[in-house]
């Protein structure tokens, strides 16, 4: 049967990929230590299950309004105000099936064939598929450890041509583990001012931030940036459901209105009591979040040092989301066991192999000289995987 050459054009997501192949391993007795699911190793809160089930209970399970109840646009505006200083209206949020969807939507609904999206690297694997399926092309910013992988106001400037329709800006970053300061964000945001680009904000890990470390929407810089800004969220990761499947989107009426009609079109609605579910979280006034955000802070440091201490790795201590991101290209050239290192995925897929540890390689992310270690597992994971790296390596 005849496959469309826009769906040839996109390749398996990297990141899925490895976890699949870790699964399949652990599957047949191999005791693999796997860092690659950006995922949670918490369980969703029992509160939020307990009104997804209320709700179901309740016969609340039929269609709803396309973006999402009232109630909980409501509640997102409440939570984008008091958190984060920006004044949106319940009906300027749509409410997606997760984050990636309101990704893909925003680039449905705003780009078309020619435009330019300015995307700073490393960058999430999707982000570069989801502009190609717009029509649209990224225009990549090669960024390195000198300035902890940011884009810097010059950068991005230079990037600038008659074409460029969006910057997508993603802080705290996966795959680098990186966060923009709010300084560095607003001389960003002033190298926009008098044009018509767009931002997209992807704000997914701004719960998951660690030391002295103070996160900022970008649209809250200024009314400009509050203009040209679409911001984009949901409650995957910092209250750990991933498989809920919610994400949300806020910005200008016009933009919002046109990724609902695409959605009618596409899903209709996220799952209805699954919304229920993100209301309680929505008003969640417990330390649920904080208590998640602290264990991870505590293995950020452990997984850096412990990195850092490999001849050949150097890694940054990841100040937000829960990722390493070491630059491992010194032992590219290497032969390991009869396999030749030429670059991160061969380096990925031998450690997988032969020392039983899974983590992803950087070239889908921009970043060839790298891998990406999700810490979203147990200390002991980090202590004994980060040790047969060690020992691999030596």
């Amino acid at each position: 049967m005849k496959v469309s050459k826009r769906a040839q054009g996109v390749p398996p997501s990297a990141t899925i990929a490895v976890t699949s192949r870790a699964k399949e391993m652990k599957a047949q007795g191999v005791n693999v230590i796997s860092f690659g699911a950006g995922e949670p190793d918490f369980d969703t809160p029992q509160f939020i299950k307990d009104a997804a089930i209320q709700a179901m209970q309740a016969g609340k399970n039929g269609y709803t309004a396309t973006p999402g109840i009232i109630e909980l646009r409501t509640a997102i505006a409440d939570k984008l105000k008091r958190e984060n200083g920006l004044n949106y209206s319940p009906e300027q949020i749509v409410v997606n099936i997760g984050a990636k969807h309101s990704i893909y939507e925003v680039m449905q609904a705003t780009l078309d064939p020619g435009d330019e999206v300015i995307l700073p690297c490393p960058y999430w694997v999707t982000y570069p598929e989801t502009i190609k399926l717009a029509g649209a092309t990224a225009k990549i910013i090669q960024t390195d450890a000198s300035n902890s992988y940011k884009m810097t106001p010059d950068q991005l400037k230079s990037a600038i041509t008659p074409k460029t329709a969006m910057v997508l800006i993603n802080s705290p970053n996966n795959p680098g583990g990186f966060s923009y300061t709010p300084a560095e964000l607003a001389a960003l945001a002033k190298v926009l001012v008098g044009t018509e680009i767009m931002v997209l904000s992807d704000e997914i890990y701004e719960k998951l931030i660690y030391g002295s470390t103070r996160f900022v929407s970008f649209a809250s810089l200024s009314e400009d940036a509050f203009n040209r800004t679409l911001t984009v969220n949901g409650l995957s990761k910092a209250y750990a459901m991933t498989g809920w499947r919610v994400g949300y989107t806020a910005g200008p009426l016009n933009v919002i209105k046109a990724m609902g009609r695409l959605q009618s079109h596409m899903t209709q609605n996220a799952v209805a009591f699954v919304q229920y579910g993100a209301l309680a979280a929505m008003k969640d006034t417990s330390d649920t979040v904080e208590k998640m955000r602290v264990e991870f802070e505590k293995r950020a440091k452990v997984i850096a040092e412990k990195l850092n201490a490999i001849e050949g790795c150097v890694c940054t201590e990841p100040t937000g989301a829960f990722y390493a991101f070491p630059d491992v290209s010194a032992h590219f050239g290497r032969t390991i066991n009869r396999t030749k290192l030429t670059g991160s995925m061969d380096f990925a897929q031998a450690l997988l192999e032969q020392a039983k540890v899974a983590v992803v390689p950087g070239e889908p992310f921009g970043c060839p000289n790298n891998i990406r270690l999700s810490f979203a597992c147990s200390m002991e994971q980090i202590i004994e995987g980060v040790d047969r790296i060690k020992k691999w390596l030596s």
